[in-house]
């Protein structure tokens, strides 16, 4: 048992800081508050969607598998836990590095500055969001959770008797009711018994107060409440005791469900905040919720690329034609041109005509010189597109930013992307236009230029194609088969040099369309099923379906048979083997380290896993809530030597390996496992998959310890940054890049002791012209003499002006007609709304329907210093309510109803709003219902209630 309570601590530190404690017995711990409300509100924007569809849905049991299912996107899945668990591991982080600053609690009565934290960061998280920069957003979102769940905690909300979710908390213009400094807010607990320590008056007054919290010095501000339990300094002071209700066993642990239930709540009010700023759709996407993976292309537009862009029309018209309206149609599509001296622009949509017209935009024109910037491009997509991404790189040319390998393959490392290069710079050469006449040359790409784009291919787990120009277009098959989202890789290897191997797979009943990818001139080998048949190179037969070679590449398709598989190599050429299929089944992992805050635990490492000490790996299963891990195996990329783990099950479908040690040499990780089938006739079957990045060990480390992640426009912001190392000392080259071009100062190197470390800080300018909700990419490289060895950290940034507007959009109601009758599919009914956003608001952004299923229609007028936005709705009277959504440029969200229950006939007329309450909604004479409010919680109270939960009454 105390194993696994071990194993548990990197999911949550045994805390106060942590608000909700670790999950045992009956207490809820931040991890499953976040995932509740997350899941929750989820659910109910697809059954928002499938009911605006008139179609059919079902609640799902609130695991991430069914809500996948629920949503028509059960390919999801993985997506959905990949941004819940990292959502969780920022919710986290405040613990480990904010554990000290108590407005990140909501501790020492710091309501007003905790408060601000949350508006500050809902800012951050609508504008990223807006500009489809969900990593950042998603990282923003989880930092500021753990504030505003905290505040159920570690304040008295749930005391007073509070059954709703506090809405001032994510509003920055209203007033809070906090105790003043002076002000007496409890008395000694009895004992042990602490359950009437807050006084009468703070109670019956509706004073919100919060305990007080110290590692080390124990005095507090005289009369108030501690936050109390073991890690308080605090609670022996009077008035002894405390208020927290973070576990059962807490000082106030008795309230623990109920301030776990209003966290629930709020969390998912907050949500709701940024699905109605977001939209539907946009919020599905934020939360992982999407069909197929991403579509990236990073295209060379130099002269001598016109039939490679022809191509690549081709081939994006054939997914687009193919893929769209399906489950594998690509979640977002992302296209980075590239040459010489420019890169970019990034374009980035969810609409496929908007990307079909980027790609037959494109032209070829200019070159003169043989480099080219791929690698800018190949950073900027990187950067772009979602963690997990395949990129297709088109290129000719050699690279002429080969500086930038290590951030390159740093950012692969960190995102666990694929990069494959379609190189048509076969033989050797290239066909360049010059500049100077017209006249054509053809110019050499040597080897090592080559060697570079297959290095960074390979550690990528991706491949480097090449073929000639006429070649490119069969090349390009490889294109359509990994858009399918729920494409895993059964194994995957690479020798250079080549020599005589044999590998072994194994296949389970979930696979489908098992293919073999290899790239290298003149490969042999021999096919081994199951069932002991046999069968020689890439000629079709009784094991490979079909076959195609082209250029230096081939795929087999081959029959699907279930159990073990073997390829026995024997190629005298380098080669890169990979084995892909179709399943649902595949994971994800992380790799942890002890904590270096005061109360130890497990953090995930987001770079690269220290060298020369035992390690840890998280892996989660995911398609499956059956399948177990029973072995996870670091295998070194370049022998085959194999360092395996011991996996303890930690529930949830995750599991912990534990290393002895951590390979010196890039390795990748094979997950092997059980899982059970009802078609099949035996009781389980063995399962293999395989990480296709390839990483290494390092004894360097870079981190930043403490860092805004927002810039504003125009101004320069200090990012410190740490370099450490358990080995040798010395000079350390510093390299800092990011992805926008922005103007750095850093560093050029730092110098450290043995097993020392050293401080620097980099320089970051954001251009005043730079739009809100722009996300930049800052990577520091820190490498040891002559590159024996190095290490990185990546940080993305939020450049964002100084929000002013906290003000809600107001509607007036202009005029209303109604002719309802008996029968209602005969009548009509119609009004018309203006919309403000006052004469210093930002402006409104948009107007939508949240419910009604009429027609809207929208012009908008200018009128002095501000617009006026003008909505018509008509709707036929068997739809008798709707509300509109006015959500301004900073997502500032308005909520506005109107409705027509009583079968009356009226004419037109302007009609006044009044100011209302949640609970009121006032009729007119003639029956209209009207209201103008903010989204509002107890529209969630209900749509909780109807999953079961009961949470809040």
């Amino acid at each position: 048992m105390m194993t696994g309570l071990a194993a548990l601590c990197f999911l949550l530190l045994l805390t106060r800081a942590s608000g909700f404690g670790l999950s045992s017995g009956d207490s809820m711990s931040h991890q499953d508050i976040t995932e509740r409300a997350i899941l929750n509100t989820t659910a109910q924007t697809c059954r928002a969607l499938a009911l605006a569809e008139d179609k059919d849905f079902t609640f799902p049991s609130l695991t991430i598998e069914s809500v996948a299912v629920a949503c028509e996107a059960s390919k999801s899945s993985k997506s959905l836990r990949k941004t819940i668990r990292l959502i969780q591991k920022m919710n986290k982080r405040v613990d480990l590095l904010r554990f000290a600053q108590s407005s990140y609690h909501m501790d020492n009565e710091l309501i007003l500055e905790g408060r601000r934290l949350i508006t500050d960061g809902l800012s951050v998280v609508k504008a990223s969001n807006k500009e489809q920069n969900f990593k950042p957003a998603r990282e923003r979102l989880g930092q500021i959770l753990h504030t505003l769940q905290d505040f159920y905690s570690h304040s008295n909300w749930v005391e007073i008797g509070h059954k709703l979710p506090n809405s001032n908390l994510i509003r920055a213009d209203t007033i809070i009711n906090i105790a003043a400094k002076d002000r007496a807010t409890c008395r000694n607990c009895v004992g042990n018994n602490c359950r009437n320590n807050i006084l009468e008056d703070i109670l019956s007054e509706n004073v919100l107060t919060t305990g007080y919290f110290a590692l080390v010095f124990s005095s507090k501000p005289q009369g108030k409440c501690s936050h109390g339990d073991d890690y308080d300094r605090t609670r022996d002071t009077e008035p002894i005791g405390g208020i927290n209700k973070d576990t059962v066993n807490s000082s106030h642990g008795h309230r623990h469900k109920e301030a776990a239930q209003l966290a629930i709540a709020a969390t998912s009010e907050l949500l709701e905040d940024i699905r109605a700023a977001a939209g539907d759709r946009p919020f599905l996407q934020l939360m992982g919720i999407s069909t197929g993976k991403a579509l990236c292309f990073v295209i060379d537009t130099t002269g001598s690329m016109s039939d490679d862009i022809a191509t690549v029309r081709t081939v994006t018209s054939s997914i687009i034609d193919s893929k769209v309206g399906t489950e594998d149609e690509p979640s977002v599509y992302i296209l980075v041109p590239f040459n010489d001296p420019d890169f970019g622009p990034l374009t980035k949509t969810t609409d496929p005509e908007v990307f079909r017209n980027a790609v037959n935009s494109l032209t070829a024109s200019g070159g003169g010189d043989f480099p080219e910037k791929s690698l800018s491009g190949l950073q900027l997509a990187l950067t772009g597109a979602p963690s997990n991404s395949e990129i297709f790189v088109f290129t000719d040319a050699s690279a002429k930013d080969s500086h930038l390998r290590d951030t390159v393959i740093a950012l692969i490392e960190q995102t666990k992307s694929v990069v494959n290069f379609m190189i048509t710079a076969v033989l050797g050469f290239r066909r360049r236009r010059q500049s100077d006449g017209g006249q054509q040359n053809h110019i050499r790409m040597t080897s090592s230029d080559a060697q570079l784009y297959e290095n960074i291919s390979q550690i990528s787990g991706g491949l480097a194609i090449e073929v000639t120009k006429d070649q490119l277009l069969a090349a390009t098959s490889i294109i359509t088969q990994s858009s399918s989202s729920s494409l895993v890789t059964l194994l995957q290897a690479s020798r250079s040099p080549a020599k005589a191997e044999n590998f072994t797979f194994t296949v389970d009943e979930s696979v489908r369309n098992l293919t073999v990818y290899i790239t290298g001139r003149s490969v042999s080998f021999t096919l081994i099923s199951p069932s002991g048949v046999s069968q020689r190179t890439s000629m079709t037969g009784s094991l490979i379906t079909t076959s195609e070679s082209v250029g230096n590449f081939q795929t087999l398709q081959l029959k699907t048979e279930t159990g073990q598989w073997e390829i026995k190599m024997a190629s005298a050429n380098p080669y890169i083997l990979k084995v892909v299929a179709e399943s649902p089944i595949d994971f994800l992992f992380e790799f942890l380290e002890e904590s270096q805050g005061p109360f130890g635990g497990f953090d995930v490492v987001d770079n690269r896993p220290r060298a020369g000490v035992n390690g840890s790996l998280m892996v989660t299963v995911t398609g499956s809530e059956s399948a177990t891990v029973t072995e996870v195996i670091l295998v070194e990329s370049s022998e085959s030597a194999e360092v395996k783990g011991k996996v303890e099950a930690q529930g949830k479908q995750d599991f912990l390996a534990q290393f002895d040690r951590i390979p010196a040499t890039e390795f990748v990780v094979l997950v092997k496992g059980q899982t059970s089938n009802s078609s099949s006739k035996s009781s389980s079957q063995t399962f293999q998959r395989q990480s296709l990045t390839s990483f290494r060990a390092s004894a360097v480390t870079v981190n930043f310890p403490d860092s805004n992640t927002v810039l504003e426009p125009g101004t320069t912001q200090a990012v410190p940054f740490t370099v450490m190392t358990s080995g040798a000392g010395g000079t350390f080259t510093i390299q800092a890049t990011n992805d926008q071009g922005f103007t750095l100062i850093f560093p050029s190197s730092l110098t450290l002791e043995t097993g020392g470390s050293a401080n620097g800080t980099v320089n970051i300018t954001a251009p005043p012209s730079t739009p809100s909700g722009t996300v930049v990419t800052l990577t520091v490289l820190a490498e040891a003499s002559r590159g024996a060895d190095t290490n990185y950290v990546v940080q993305s940034f939020t450049v964002l002006e100084r929000v002013t507007d906290f003000t809600k959009s107001e509607c007036e109601l202009l005029s209303l007609q109604s002719n309802c009758s008996d029968d209602c599919f005969l009548s009509m009914w119609e009004l018309s709304v203006q919309v403000t956003d006052g004469a210093n608001g930002t402006g409104v952004d948009r107007i939508t329907l949240r419910q009604g299923n009429g027609t809207l229609n929208t012009s908008r007028l200018a009128a002095g210093n501000e617009s006026i936005t003008l909505v018509s709705y008509s709707a036929s009277c068997c739809s008798p309510d709707v509300e509109l959504l006015a959500v301004d440029r900073v997502g500032n969200v308005a909520s506005c109803f109107y409705s027509v229950r009583e079968t009356v006939t009226t004419t037109s007329q302007p009609v006044a709003v009044p100011t209302t309450t949640d609970s009121q909604r006032p009729t007119t004479a003639a029956g209209v219902s009207l209201s103008t409010r903010a989204v509002q919680p107890f529209l969630l109270c209900l749509s909780i209630t109807i999953l079961g939960f009961n949470l809040l009454f």
